[in-house]
């Protein structure tokens, strides 16, 4: 289930795009889902039409999840012409500027998520973001995730999430080749730093600390914090 319409933000500090258009409505649309999570063969008429409206439109689509401390997550469809994709952003209302935790496009950036941070964004049932139901928060923030050390219940909580939310023919296969492969970059793995807040070595990922683009040390405790459990 959908909350409450949300108007989106007018501008995102930082982040250059828009107009921006929040379409909670989509995520109880089947085939947004076979889109987002790449799960539907774009030739389909359907499906193709779908993308097209999410990528090639005037407005951006916008969809957010909030998190603790004020902090928000959106998840932004980038219509831009020859660069579409889909951005995964955070943002809290004292920055200057959003940070990009993800990006999942031919020039993909990531993870930006543990297994214990994407659950934790899913089950904390915060309000004022473009849903509340766990599944559909799950599968939204799906593809910024990546950890090699996933519990064994992650199996049964991701089937049960494309169960409630696709169509898919078997899910929990679904859900085995997700676990595995995780997107672009694979499994990662992840660590505390000596400040207290989590680290990955991923070779893409903005908190790995050892890229020359990871945000810097401050920025990197805050935003784990956010995420944390």
């Amino acid at each position: 289930m959908t909350s409450s319409p949300q108007t989106p933000p007018a501008r995102i500090p930082g982040y250059d795009g828009g107009p921006f258009r929040h379409q909670p409505e989509l995520l109880d649309d089947h085939l947004f889902w076979l889109v987002h999570l790449h799960l539907g063969d774009t030739r389909d008429l359907e499906a193709g039409a779908l993308l097209s409206q999410l990528l090639g439109g005037d407005t951006w689509p916008v969809f957010t999840v909030p998190l603790t401390g004020d902090h928000r997550l959106h998840v932004v469809y980038r219509a831009l012409e020859g660069e579409a994709g889909i951005d995964y952003l955070v943002h809290h209302p004292d920055w200057n500027a959003a940070e990009t935790l993800a990006q999942d496009d031919g020039h993909f950036m990531g993870p930006g998520l543990s297994w214990a941070e994407l659950t934790a964004a899913a089950d904390n049932g915060l309000p004022g973001g473009s849903t509340t139901d766990p599944h559909a928060r799950l599968l939204l923030l799906l593809p910024a995730f990546g950890d090699d050390a996933v519990p064994d219940e992650a199996f049964e909580r991701l089937s049960a999430a494309l169960r409630a939310r696709t169509r898919v023919e078997a899910p929990e296969r679904l859900a085995a080749a997700r676990l595995a492969h995780q997107g672009e970059w694979g499994p990662t793995h992840w660590t505390t730093a000596e400040g207290g807040y989590l680290i990955n070595d991923g070779g893409y990922s903005f908190r790995n600390p050892a890229n020359r683009f990871a945000w810097p040390t401050a920025r990197l405790a805050q935003v784990a914090t956010a995420l944390t459990p």
